[in-house]
This record gives C-alpha cells, sequence and structure tokens, in this order.
C-alpha cells in the first residue's frame, strides 16, 4: 500500500514499476527529441551548402561566409547561454514586466557581443552583429515552433491541427 496516496491502491512494487516505465519512457523521448533535432540541423547545413554552391561564390568567399555564420552561431549560443542565467535567477513565480524582460534581453546581446570581442570594452556595436543575432534568434523561434509541430503531428497520428491547438 502506497502511504503517500491511500486512495490509489498499489503496492510498492507496482509504484516502484510505473516510475522505471515513467524514466524509460522520458529517456526514449529525449532520444527521439535529440534525432529529431539532429536531422533538421543537418538538413539546414545541407540547404545552407546548396545556397552557397548556388550563389557561385569564390573560395575565399564560401570561408568569410562560413565564418560569419559560425560567429553568428557561438554569439546566439552566448545570447542563449546569459539569458537563460539571468532568468533562472529569478525566484519561481516572479511577475516580471515586459520592460524587465527586455532590458534583460538587450543586457544579454550586449554581454554575448562583449564576448565575442573577447570582453573589450567598447562604445560602438556593429549593426550587422545586432542583425545576425536578431535574425538568429527569428530562427531558433521558427525552429521551435518546426519541432513542436513535427511532434503534435506525430503524436496525433499525423494530422494537421493549427498551433494555437497547444
Amino acid at each position: 500500500m502506497n502511504n503517500d496516496m491511500p486512495w490509489v491502491n498499489l503496492t510498492q512494487e507496482e509504484v516502484d514499476d510505473l516510475c522505471k516505465k515513467k524514466y524509460e519512457l522520458t529517456e526514449y523521448a529525449k532520444e527521439k527529441l535529440r534525432k529529431l533535432i539532429y536531422e533538421q540541423d543537418m538538413k539546414k547545413m545541407e540547404e545552407a551548402a546548396k545556397n552557397l554552391v548556388l550563389e557561385n561564390l569564390t573560395l575565399d568567399e564560401m570561408l568569410e561566409e562560413a565564418e560569419r555564420r559560425e560567429k553568428s552561431n557561438r554569439v546566439l549560443q552566448r545570447y542563449n547561454d546569459f539569458y537563460n542565467l539571468e532568468c533562472a535567477g529569478l525566484p519561481h513565480g516572479t511577475s516580471i514586466t515586459p520592460e524587465f524582460q527586455q532590458a534583460i534581453t538587450l543586457d544579454c546581446m550586449i554581454a554575448a557581443l562583449r564576448c565575442e570581442h573577447l570582453n573589450q570594452e567598447y562604445t560602438h556595436i556593429a549593426i550587422a552583429d545586432i542583425e545576425d543575432l536578431i535574425e538568429g534568434l527569428y530562427q531558433q523561434g521558427k525552429d521551435y515552433l518546426e519541432r513542436v509541430r513535427t511532434v503534435q503531428e506525430q503524436a496525433q497520428g499525423n494530422t494537421k491541427t493549427d498551433l494555437d491547438a497547444l
């Protein structure tokens, strides 16, 4: 009998078995999500390579574009790290105004760009760096919505539904 929930008529072995099955299912879902994300990333890389070839870029131009994309991805990752760290420091249930959230966002953007420039204090930020970060954030949001749509379709047997239903 389960002492924590007396209304549930399960033995301790049954409770342990359910916990084990929940853990296995969670691990299975994590692995499926990792695989899905990996496949989407590979498709993006293939598409980017095709686009570079279609643009008839020289080798130097391709290397420059690859370096720019790598920098952009690095800044986006740093931004996410700073943002998550700032938000993780807020107590659960903290009421936060949109102004505070915007301030946190801008502060994290500047911190990520400073990191990219070797922590040197500077007063000018290249607009292109900010635009790349914004573009990366939009793409990150689109990718997330696409993953949600894919998982939702798989869960519902490939039926198309509106994302607002989530």
